[in-house]
């Protein structure tokens, strides 16, 4: 990791990973805390807009919806996707404006969609007739966007087939949608989160731009094409710079979809994960038995406080402790928690320092996304994920 930068005239500043390591070997934690660096933040939005071109950035909330982040980038002019009203209402005090809000989930309940419309929000997702309805009723005239299933993802974390509808039947909602009197302006979809090259999107932007031209063809004029996410973080292999890899995929976009008049991104990993750190605690370092070839080490955090995303160990983190530079040997990483589930690391066991004990700080890199928020509020009585922000 890279403990300094430097500037224009030559001075070394710290830069944003090393000063949350820095804080985080300098404070005593009595629980897993998950530290953020808002100019890490910053700086990944700028180089992000600066690939994305003319696309509005909706930052997901999803993926860490502090305060802090909120508030940071509603000053830098970002736009947000909601999954609910408890992310619509932090949007809104933190001075976000209703028409940068869209409301992204086709899963709503009326009462949500009627808040949400009377606060000024405009544009809503859906992926089936009775979400119509409900908006049709509870939102009148709103701006829809139809969200379909798109195939053979190579995203390190796929999404399901939970959102979407088939290919086949985004022009028949699109038509529900205006006979029910809302204006149904565009397409959306997922590649899949962390997809860490450009490149793979190519299959699903293809699917995507035959629906989008077989809709313009009938005559939905269509102008509102929203990308989603899965922009990539690092978790230990290589990923291009956020402003390269963004630009590869707007040049994708553009020579599918030719001049779309208005395109959304949803970055939510690609935000904000490299923007925190989790500080926890080695608490048991053991074999099973004398003929064990794998030790079993396990932390004060498993998959029900906050790294759920190890779950069939899709996504893999990277660690730093203060025997790294000791000679390391093949290790299960387990969690705290007494389901025999938490474990976090098995199929691929992870190298770490064999003189590593209870007591040793473990701190987990580029973890700002989906941890907190995954985190459960209380089970087996450990507490949830606490977070700070420097």
């Amino acid at each position: 990791m890279n403990a300094t930068v430097t500037d224009f005239v030559g001075r070394d500043i710290v830069s944003p990973a090393a000063r949350i390591e820095n804080f985080i070997r300098s404070t005593s934690f009595d629980r897993p805390t998950l530290v953020l660096d808002t100019e890490a933040v910053t700086n990944q939005f700028h180089a992000l807009r600066a690939g994305l071109g003319r696309a509005d950035i909706h930052y997901a909330v999803k993926a860490n919806p502090a305060r802090e982040i909120i508030e940071t980038l509603v000053n830098l002019g970002s736009h947000f996707d909601a999954a609910s009203r408890g992310e619509i209402e932090l949007c809104l005090s933190q001075g976000a404006a209703p028409e940068t809000i869209s409301f992204g989930n086709t899963i709503k309940r009326p009462a949500d969609i009627a808040f949400a419309f009377n606060a000024g929000i405009e544009l809503f997702a859906a992926d089936a007739e009775e979400e119509l309805d409900k908006l049709a009723e509870n939102a009148p005239g709103a701006q829809v966007y139809i969200r379909i299933i798109v195939e053979n993802c190579e995203a390190d974390w796929p999404l399901s087939r939970k959102f979407g509808c088939a290919r086949d039947k985004a022009l028949s909602l699109l038509g529900y949608a205006r006979d029910l009197g809302l204006a149904p302006v565009g397409l959306s979809f997922h590649v899949g989160s962390q997809t860490r090259r450009a490149e793979m999107w190519i299959n699903t932007l293809d699917q995507v731009a035959a629906v989008w031209h077989a809709a313009q063809e009938a005559g939905f004029g269509l102008t509102l094409l929203n990308i989603g996410g899965g922009f990539p973080a690092f978790y230990g292999e290589e990923i291009d710079h956020p402003t390269r890899y963004a630009a590869r995929v707007m040049e994708l976009i553009d020579a599918r979809f030719g001049d779309v008049p208005r395109i959304m991104a949803e970055p939510g990993r690609g935000l904000v994960a490299e923007a925190g750190m989790i500080a926890a605690e080695v608490l048991l370092v053991s074999r099973k038995s004398d003929m064990d070839t794998h030790r079993w080490v396990y932390l004060d955090i498993g998959k029900f406080s906050g790294l759920a995303e190890t779950m069939d160990e899709a996504i893999r983190y990277q660690f730093i402790t203060d025997r790294d530079h000791e000679e390391t040997g093949a290790c299960i990483l387990a969690g705290p928690s007494c389901d025999s589930a938490d474990v976090l690391y098995e199929k691929r066991p992870v190298q770490l320092p064999l003189g590593l004990k209870a007591g040793d700080r473990f701190i987990i890199r580029n973890c700002g996304a989906y941890t907190s928020t995954y985190s459960s509020v209380g089970f087996n009585g450990f507490p949830p994920l606490d977070v700070v922000v420097i």
